[in-house]
């Protein structure tokens, strides 16, 4: 990390950031507004190349806007104990589980439409079929239609 100010620029650059980012996340409090320099040019420091480094880490491991917010205000009192952290971290935790349980269903589903496919006409498609409203399995099972 360099010692330096630097553009906005040369911040989205080193973190991997879009600047239009970098103005979104000042204006909701998650990075501090920069000094100005006598251009009126934003001049960032270290300390916002490590706020954004810790904000782009906590977004990309898919933390919500909230959670990130209240992992640095968490992060900002180090003296605090942990609990709240890994309290954070876990309810991410079942959130992740949650999607991986959904995606895992979805891809059941998807996999049964593939299989039963008999690669025939559009006309007979079962995957066409299953898609459509009118013959999705709930609709099709509670009007007896096979």
């Amino acid at each position: 990390m360099t010692g330096q100010a630097m553009s906005i620029g040369e911040l989205a650059r080193q973190t991997n950031s879009n600047v239009e980012t970098i103005r979104y996340y000042e204006r909701i409090g998650l990075l501090a507004k920069p000094a100005r320099t006598a251009g009126n040019y934003r001049s960032y420091g270290p300390e916002h190349l490590r706020r954004l480094s810790f904000v782009r880490r906590s977004r990309d491991l898919g933390f919500s806007l909230d959670q990130v917010r209240a992992l640095l205000d968490l992060a900002d009192q180090r003296d605090r104990s942990c609990e709240a952290v890994d309290a954070i971290a876990k309810e991410h935790l079942a959130e992740v589980d949650s999607k991986i349980a959904d995606l895992l269903a979805l891809r059941r589903e998807l996999n049964s439409m593939i299989t039963q496919c008999g690669c025939g006409s559009v006309a007979d498609c079962r995957i066409i079929e299953a898609l459509s409203p009118r013959f999705s399995p709930a609709i099709t099972e509670e009007r007896g239609i096979r």
